[in-house]
């Protein structure tokens, strides 16, 4: 039991790492040269970035064959793209992600090991600011060795997603793939936002969405992804007043006394019923009614194309009868 219990603080503390890493992955790409372009050729220069997300500078290869990614949600895209068989290594939290090849290698996200993917050579290195972000310049050696290091930071904003996206299937050279999947995306978003668009702001239900459960409750206020995600589903975010990703008080959201909780927490048994049952949240509106529902960790949790799905998992648990009557 105490085993079990310090591998989920470990995943709390892995999550709010993630969450709270705002530092940009500056300093791991090499400057382009005066006079140069961010390819080999005059024709792919206008269309390849030369800088990726986080500000850094970069320099496209002429060809990208192999990538190693570090982040679920860069690994997911690929896969939308339709270029994860370029894919040579990736990061243990996406292993098990539908379309990833396999018998590759894989690396900590947090701290991986730089000499193996130095030994590795690939072309690309696509990092977010999660892994090593408290080091300066840790890809340096893989920088010396040729390979093109890009960061993409964690997104902000649904325009952040969409910008990410684009970003990415620009520097792997597939753009119009990338319009496809944005397209796409913002065509489930916008069928799911009609169904709510209109519901009064007044009558719109309160929602307190829960990334990790006590003793270390955490959950977003206003400027992030899941925040807005939540307005797109017809909610209003009971911690909109404060801003980024939270660690909050379990009298804070008592007092807030929410119509609905969410929860993506996916590391523990039962934690809808856990919720439920938590001490002082009896008189929790949302936990009277037994409003209480468990959301898609990985749709809810990475900022990539899937957020449609998290979107509409919520607006139907909010408002399931607008859904039933299609």
């Amino acid at each position: 039991m105490k085993r079990e219990m310090k591998n989920i603080w470990i995943t709390a503390v892995l999550l709010s790492m993630l969450l709270l890493a705002l530092t940009a992955c500056g300093g791991q790409t090499k400057t382009v040269p005066a006079g140069e372009t961010s390819a080999g050729t005059v024709s792919d220069a206008a269309a390849l970035p030369t800088t990726d997300p986080s500000g850094a500078s970069i320099v496209i290869p002429d060809q990208v064959d192999s990538v190693v990614a570090l982040a679920p949600s860069i690994c997911e895209t690929m896969v939308a793209l339709g270029v994860a068989d370029k894919l040579v290594g990736y990061d243990m939290q996406s292993a098990g992600i539908a379309g990833l090849p396999e018998d590759v290698p894989t690396f900590d996200t947090v701290n991986p090991d730089v000499e193996r993917l130095t030994a590795l050579a690939p072309d690309m290195l696509l990092v977010s600011n999660l892994s090593l972000y408290d080091q300066e310049a840790p890809y340096q050696p893989l920088i010396d060795a040729g390979v093109c290091v890009i960061c993409v930071p964690t997104s902000d904003s649904v325009e952040d997603v969409r910008s990410d996206i684009r970003f990415l299937a620009a520097a792997l050279r597939v753009p119009e793939e990338g319009e496809r999947v944005v397209a796409e995306m913002d065509a489930e978003l916008a069928r799911v936002a009609d169904v709510v668009s209109d519901i009064p702001e007044e009558e719109r239900k309160s929602v307190y969405f829960e990334i990790s459960p006590e003793p270390y409750l955490y959950s977003c206020g206003s400027g992030t992804y899941l925040h807005e995600l939540i307005g797109l589903a017809g909610g209003r975010n009971v911690l909109a007043d404060q801003s980024g990703w939270l660690s909050v008080e379990g009298e804070t959201v008592v007092a807030a006394n929410p119509d609905v909780i969410f929860t993506n927490v996916n590391y523990m048994d039962a934690p809808v019923e856990e919720i439920l049952g938590r001490e002082g949240w009896a008189g929790v509106s949302a936990v009277q009614s037994e409003d209480v529902y468990y959301i898609d960790n990985m749709a809810s949790s990475l900022p990539d194309q899937n957020i449609v799905k998290a979107v509409e998992e919520m607006a139907q648990a909010l408002y399931p009868e607008r859904f039933t009557a299609r």
